[in-house]
Order: structure tokens, then sequence, then C-alpha cells
């Protein structure tokens, strides 16, 4: 039987301002005395614990840690909204990195190094195909039977704007049926797994194992830990990694992975936007002239053969860098935009996080956003909305010829851009009107969209513009916030990156903002940079020494109760001792710099000696002065889950110490436990999810 409340806790404090505890306690949910005051802890099954360690972090190593399992290769997936694809290098040959096989299918004027994020089910709710193939496949369909099948696209956005994520969230198919998300995660990630181990396996001309491969799997680092573990779950259903092999997965953060590759770059390897006349995004400057040529038949010659070499040591653009010297990567994406600020430690290279992770949900998407909003100007949102239902496959045409045309788009454009209308909307248009689609765009006032006799929507380079300008305000605002930081003065370069830096409106507007301040530089080839980043951190995942939390982490404890002090509703008496409830022991802070391997150490006894388990909530804060786990904007946000079976001797002592050693300084929190009476690990979890 779990008793998830029972805890014992003792003081370790020595430090005259921190609390002071002279005698143990025991509270459980069995003897928790009754008030007029509801305390949350109490009514969630929590009690206050007081840690029997001091609240600070000690640099330390895990002494749990298991001897590092050696891989032969790691595989990173760039698991994308609008694109994803995988790369891979042997850890014996660490400066080679391979791209994934070319896909089959593809788009004219569009890249294809990775594939569209489109999933395709059966009727039976069975996996058929992804990508392309699932995109064309569909596209094929008879319009009945298409209603049918399940296609999912751009869904990864999903885990960011969900807020209470669990393992039961669903996703909904463009026939509007519903869908569990992590079986459509998994389903994903199994396609890649699948596709490496084959084409690993065609290269060293056997059966490639998994066990050979450590996976890397890319996430925006905006994402909070409940999106982060359910990632890691899917990964764990499709047989990617397992709990007991947890080590074999890593979670890389998107612009870390980024600025990770950006060390690494060669000259000939990035373009520097300059303040002259931008054409198609890149400078024309006599700078930068001979080594954008270089660059394309770089670009040109890796296509073929799909591998890149990267510089042993830090790359060249580090010769201007001094030691302390800062950067921004803005990592622009289909659905999300992620900021990250580092600093340069030489001669090794390594990097330190100087401001929490920010961004929000300014990608590419946006621009599809506005379109849509467009037609539904133009022929109704009540028609939209219908024909996305009835005909989901001529809507996934309709967005394809879009983002074509899209990718056109240009701040010195002057020709117009035309979008192809499949058949079946103007024909669809027609019977639910009673009306011509020429007829919708006369009566829409819509001046700058016209109709072609081809059949066809004839946008005027503005009207395509102005399509791009909120999400792209959105992502200069964010950047303006981010520059008036004091950790974010004196920085030296801006690396834009991501798929919707390709964009020369984006190149165009940051340069526009932010080019007096810092040199902005856009690698070649910017749509694989995270891809490649994240090879290089599975390669080496101690690259990144010092980060900082995005959120302020901690549990509710007692602490003695100090009349005057501590608010009369707060009050607990006890075997004759006033407690005060709530207090929230803070575990780090929101921002706070946090090293790799640095532990946060706290012990906790089990209420009972025979007791199995301690279950012990988690609260988080965006605040950093945080005094009670009922403050406003404190929430629950997981559990730490001690299981003490099989860790007990003979005579189970009368108190048991279990000491609590949690990283924050990590791309996931992590958590080992010890039983210190008998020197033996204990199974620890810390849930996000399933609390």
């Amino acid at each position: 039987m779990m008793e998830s409340v029972g805890v014992y806790g003792f003081c370790g404090c020595k430090a005259k301002n921190k609390m002071k505890c002279d005698s143990r306690w025991e509270i459980t949910a069995e003897t928790a005395p009754t008030s007029a005051y509801s305390s949350p802890a109490r009514s969630l099954g929590d009690t206050g614990i007081t840690p029997l360690s001091p609240s600070h972090i000690v640099n330390d190593t895990d002494p749990n840690v298991s001897e590092q399992q050696t891989f032969l290769v790691v595989v990173a997936i760039d698991f994308g909204t609008t694109s994803s694809g995988y790369a891979y290098s042997f850890t014996k040959e660490p400066e080679c990195i391979h791209v994934m096989r070319r896909w089959e299918g593809g788009d004219p004027g569009v890249s294809n190094q990775k594939t569209p994020t489109t999933i395709l089910l059966t009727p039976e709710r069975k996996f058929h195909s992804f990508g392309y193939a699932a995109r064309d496949f569909y596209h094929d369909l008879d319009p009945n039977e298409a209603k049918q099948w399940l296609y999912l696209e751009k869904f990864k956005m999903k885990l960011h704007t969900t807020g209470d994520l669990t393992m039961d969230t669903d996703l909904t198919a463009a026939n509007g049926k519903k869908l569990k998300a992590l079986e459509i995660f998994s389903y994903a990630l199994q396609y890649f797994k699948e596709q490496a181990l084959k084409e690993l396996s065609d290269q060293a001309g056997s059966d490639f194992e998994n066990s050979d491969v450590r996976w890397v799997i890319t996430v925006p680092a905006i994402w909070k830990q409940p999106a982060k573990q359910f990632m890691r779950q899917a990964a764990y259903q499709a047989g990617l990694a397992s709990p007991e092999n947890s080590e074999q997965l890593i979670i890389a953060l998107e612009p870390e992975a980024a600025s990770i590759y950006c060390r690494k770059l060669r000259l000939h390897q990035m373009i520097e936007l300059s303040s002259k006349t931008v054409v198609n995004g890149y400078s024309g400057s006599d700078t930068v002239g001979a080594g954008f040529a270089q660059a394309k038949e770089h670009i040109r010659r890796n296509r073929q053969s799909r591998t890149f070499l990267v510089e042993n040591v830090i790359g060249e653009i580090w010769s201007e860098l001094e030691e302390g010297d800062k950067y921004v990567v803005v990592d622009s994406g289909g659905g999300t935009v992620d900021l990250t600020v580092h600093q340069i430690r030489l001669p090794e290279g390594h990097l330190k996080e100087l401001y929490k992770a920010t961004g929000g949900p300014y990608g590419s998407l946006g621009v599809d956003y506005e379109f849509e909003k467009l037609l539904c100007k133009i022929f109704g949102e009540d028609f939209i909305e219908q024909f996305k239902i009835k005909r989901p496959a001529a809507w996934v045409d309709l967005m394809i010829a879009f983002e074509s045309r899209k990718r056109a788009a240009a701040p010195d454009r002057t020709n117009p851009l035309n979008i192809t209308l499949p058949f079946s909307f103007i024909d669809y248009y027609k019977k639910f009107r009673g009306h011509s689609v020429e007829h919708a765009l006369r009566k829409s006032n819509v001046d700058f969209v016209k109709w072609s006799s081809q059949g066809m929507l004839r946008m005027s380079p503005d009207a395509m513009n102005a399509l791009f300008k909120p999400t792209i305000d959105s992502i200069i605002e964010h950047l303006r916030d981010l520059f008036q930081k004091p950790e974010v003065s004196t920085v030296k370069f801006l690396f834009l990156v991501g798929g919707f830096a390709e964009a020369p409106l984006l190149q165009q507007a940051v340069q526009a903002a932010f080019g007096d301040k810092c040199r902005i530089i856009i690698p070649q080839d910017v749509g694989l940079t995270i891809l490649k980043g994240a090879v290089l951190f599975g390669l080496d995942p101690a690259v990144i020494k010092v980060r900082r939390s995005p959120l302020t982490y901690g549990v509710g404890v007692l602490n003695r109760y100090v009349e005057g002090k501590h608010p009369p509703e707060k009050l607990l008496v006890k075997d004759g001792t006033r407690w005060c409830t709530d207090v929230f022991d803070k575990f780090i802070s929101a921002d706070q710099s946090v090293a790799l391997g640095e532990l946060v150490k706290r012990s906790y006894t089990p209420a009972k000696p025979s007791q199995l388990v301690i279950v012990i909530n988690i609260y988080s804060s965006e605040h950093d002065n945080v005094s009670f786990i009922t403050d406003p904007g404190v929430k629950k946000c997981g559990t730490l889950r001690l299981d003490l079976t099989g860790t007990s001797s003979t005579a189970v002592p009368a108190r048991r110490e279990i000491q609590t050693l949690m990283q924050f300084g990590d791309t996931e929190i992590k958590a080992t436990a010890v039983d210190i009476a008998t020197s033996k690990s204990v199974k620890v979890g810390i849930d996000f999810l399933n609390y």
C-alpha cells in the first residue's frame, strides 16, 4: 500500500537566517489535524516537510552515476513543427556529420533535405506513412475515401500550447477525429528510428543494433518540463530507449544545438548581413561576396554528399572573440521562436547561458494563420471551416501552394505572387454560396488580392508582406525586450537560425532593428543548423557548462512558527509544537545560474519505518520572491517519488534518512537518491505529467 504523505523532517541548517527546528515531527494523512483554514498542501495530501539539509546548491558529482555507456553512433532527430529530419555521426569520426538520405517527393522550389512533419494513419488507426509519402498518398485518395483516413500535420505545437498536458492529451486529425498525442508522436519517432537504423545498416553492411545508438531529440528551449517528459515518454514507447536505460536518449534544446554548431563555423559557411541592400536575404557587400559564392558551392556539394565536416576545435568565427564575449541565438522555426544568450569560454569553447531561454509562438505558422484569416475575410469563415472538414485533402493542397509562394516573398519584390486554388475549392464554393469565387473577390473589398483567369489568387507583394508583419513584429519586439536586459548588453553576434530564418523579410527586419548593435550572422544551410548541432551535442553533452533555470522550483515545508512573522492561518500545532505550514522551500530560483553537475541536496525520512513510498509535491513559479506554496503564481507542477522497496537492511532502523540529489543544470530536471543507513540507491522519479 502506498503512503504518499507520511514524512519526517529534520533541519540541518546552521545559518541564523535558516529555519530552526530542534525536534522531529510526524504528520500523515490520517493524523493531520483539522482547522478552519484549508491548506492546499493538506487537501492535496501533501504534508509540510522540513529538510534535513541546508537550502543551498552544492557543487558535487553524483555518486550514483553509472559508468558512461559507450555508443558507436549518435543519431539526432530534429522533430520540427513544419519539417523534420535526422543526422548522425560515428563516435570514432566526430568531425563528420551525415545528413539523412534525400526524401522522395518534395515541392518545386523547396529544398527537401528534411521532410514535412505530416503523418497518415489508416481508417483502422494504424500507421501508414510519414512526410512527403503521407502527404502525397493522402492527396491522391478519392475525396470521400480521404474523409476516413487520419491525416495530421504541424501537430508539435500542441505540446507547447496545452497548459495541462498529460499522457492522454488528444490531437485532431484533418477529418476532425481525435487521436492520442502520445500515439502520434511515438509513431513519428518510430518511423525515424527505423529509417536511421536501415541507413546505418546499409552503410555498415550488417544489421545495426539500436543499443549501439545514442539518440538525441530536439525540443524548443521554451518548452516546460511536462512537454520534455512527454517527448521522452513517446521515445520510450517508440523503442529508442527505455526508463531503465534513460541515458541512451538525450533531450537537446534547439537554440543550444544551433549555438554549439555555430561555434564550429568557418568563414565560408556563413553569411553576414550588412546594412547595404539585401538581395534575396543575402548581402552583396564585398566583405562576404566571395564567401557567399563559396557557400553556394559548398551547399551544392553537400547536397550530393550529405556529409558535413566540422572543425575539431572552435571555428574561425571565434578568432575575433575574447574570453567572456556574448552572443544571441535566434532560432526561428515553424512553430516557435527561441532566444538564448551564450558566453564563450576559451580556449575549450565551452558555453555558459547568460539569461534564461525566452521566446514564444512566433514561428512561420503565424504567416499561414494570417493567410487563413485573409481567406476567411474573402470567402467567409463559415465556408473555410466547412471546406477544411469536407475537403481536407484539398485544403492541404491549398496550403502547399501557399507555402511555395510564401518562400518567394522578399522586401524588394515588385511582381505579384500567384496562388493556385484547387478545383474542389472553386467547385465547393459555388455549391456552398451559389456564386463564383471571382464574385466573392469582387465583393470582398480586398483590393490587393485579385482573381486570375487561370484559376489563381493574384496577390500583390505588399499583400504577401502584410501576412508576415504580425509574426515578424512579435519577433522584433521580443528581441528588443531581450536586448534591454543587462546580461544581453555588449552582445557581439546575433545568429539567425531555423527554417524561418531563410525568409528575406525576417532577415531584413532583424538587420534593420539590430544591425547597429551587433553583427548578424546566418549559417549556410540554415535549416539544418539545429540538426547538425544536435549531433555535436550528443557527442559531447557537457559542452554547455552553465544554464539558467527558467522557473523557481521547491516544495512545501514546515517551519517553526514565529509570532508576528508568519500569518496566523498558517499555524499548525502538533504535539505541543507550533509550526508554520506551506512554507516554500526553494530548490532553485528563476533565472538562477546553475552549473552542469551541481546538485541540490535534501534529506527525507519516512513517517513510519515500514513506509515503502514517499511522494512529495513539487511547486514552481515564474517569480523569485516566493514565501509560501499558496502565493499567487505558485503552482503544483510535479511529484518527487522515492521508492524505498529493496533498500532496507534486515534490521530496519527507527529513523531512516533518504538523501535526494537533484540536478537543474541539464536540459531536463533529474534526481537520484540513496538510503544513508544502507548506502543503497533508492529508485527515484520526478514526474511532471502524471501528478
